[in-house]
């Protein structure tokens, strides 16, 4: 039995991770954060009742310690909002864990994510603009502040005044509302005092709950094909949703890690601009979005709705090492004739079966679809793979063929009951 398992999106964000990660979290002691930040969003049933969770892991529900890693950067003011929204619904938020060693997100970010969003004009990319971009390109020019120095007065307040005092030069230049360093100072030093408690060397923690057989996940934001590396580039996140990425971001050396769930839905999702060869703008994607109820947590945005890309979720197998496959929102495709599975893409008249590296060439690919047909009963309360209609236990066969990966989970509904098993992974 696995004892570290690390779970990724496998398309663009928006699979379901939160509702599987919570799933798998009853049976791990610790849930890890490994990337990203505020600008993902999850939402997870747990006792008949919604939540909707950025920052905080989904384990917070159920595992004994829940750790935001030092690959992420956190806004200290959204973060203590969520613990303080969790607080009210009578969820214990004493589990919470911070990397003295992530990087905090502070107001300028939020302004600089939006000038520049701005500034590219037709070439925007389409962010959250909650400040991640701005936060990271700071953590590579080695010029940001870091939770273990955010908590220390003397360290925040030397570098905030640097900080402030570079980025007030280019709101000037563009005729921008200019930040006070009082005002930001005192606001966060607040913020700072509130999660002193909780911030640690999580790496350090993690290393002695493995060494005390204890059970460990991890958790990604996003997805795959929004990794700064391995995604759609530019139109991707400014992190690495990728399971290597749980390494660094992490704190845990590659060989302990056991089992990587790439999580995907039966159909395809993505929000913000980019190509999207088996994008839907017909009825059947209306059909699929209002079933699916595919709008962003985070923005509220309609989702771009599309067919199951076999191309796109090969490449996260060969990226992320895939030894498992989680189907979401099975259920949403019950009633439709024919179902389609894109299992290559034409190019200038050519067959591939891999993702151009430009946006030129992606957005020439056109999908290459095999047709199956679909399935009208309700399968929602369905708990055995053999109980599912035959077509629909053919059209997961498919995917497994397609992609080169076994399905272990299959989630047919958003609560946690509404899961098929097809392998114990803890």
């Amino acid at each position: 039995m696995a004892k570290t398992v690390v779970v990724v999106g496998t398309q663009w964000g928006d699979e379901g991770k939160g509702k599987i990660t919570e799933y798998l979290s009853s049976k791990a002691n610790i849930v890890v954060r490994y990337q990203g930040g505020n600008n993902a969003g999850h939402t997870i049933v747990f006792n008949q009742e919604q939540y909707k969770l950025n920052l905080i892991p989904s384990g917070i529900f159920r595992s004994e310690k829940v750790i935001l890693g030092n690959g992420m950067v956190i806004n200290p003011k959204s973060l203590i909002e969520e613990m303080n929204y969790l607080s009210v619904r009578r969820i214990l938020t004493n589990s919470i864990r911070i990397s003295d060693r992530a990087h905090v997100i502070l107001p300028y970010h939020i302004a600089l994510d939006e000038l520049q969003e701005e500034l590219k004009e037709d070439l925007k990319v389409g962010t959250t603009k909650k400040g991640i971009g701005p936060a990271y390109v700071d953590k590579y020019a080695r010029t940001g502040i870091r939770i273990g120095e955010f908590i220390d007065v003397e360290l925040f307040k030397d570098k905030l005044k640097y900080q402030i005092n570079e980025k007030n030069e280019i709101f000037n230049k563009y005729n921008k509302p200019l930040f006070n360093f009082d005002d930001v100072f005192n606001e966060y030093v607040k913020y700072a005092s509130i999660l002193k408690p909780y911030v640690t060397d999580t790496s350090y923690e993690i290393d002695e709950a493995l060494a005390n057989e204890k059970k460990i996940l991890f958790e990604g934001a996003q997805g795959v094909m929004l990794d700064i590396d391995h995604g759609t580039y530019p139109y991707v996140t400014s992190s690495n949703p990728s399971a290597g990425a749980v390494s660094i971001g992490g704190g845990i050396g590659p060989t302990l890690i056991d089992e990587v769930i790439g999580v995907v839905k039966a159909y395809s999702t993505r929000v913000g601009e980019g190509a999207f060869p088996t994008e839907l703008k017909n009825e059947t994607g209306d059909y699929i979005r209002k079933i699916g109820r595919e709008y962003g947590t985070v923005t509220g945005r309609p989702r771009r709705v599309g067919w199951f890309d076999g191309v796109i979720v090969s490449h996260t197998r060969r990226v992320s090492g895939l030894t498992g496959l989680s189907i979401n929102l099975l259920d949403v495709l019950s009633g439709i004739d024919t179902v389609k599975l894109c299992v290559a893409y034409e190019l200038e008249g050519q067959e591939i079966k891999h993702i151009p590296s430009t946006t030129k060439l992606f957005s020439r690919c056109r999908p290459v679809y095999i047709e199956m047909p679909g399935w009208d009963e309700d399968i929602s309360d369905v708990k055995h793979f053999n109980d599912l209609p035959k077509n629909a236990q053919n059209f997961v066969k498919k995917i497994e063929e397609i992609t080169k990966v076994p399905v272990v989970i299959i989630s047919v509904g958003p609560d946690r009951e509404q899961t098929i098993i097809l392998k114990d992974i803890y």
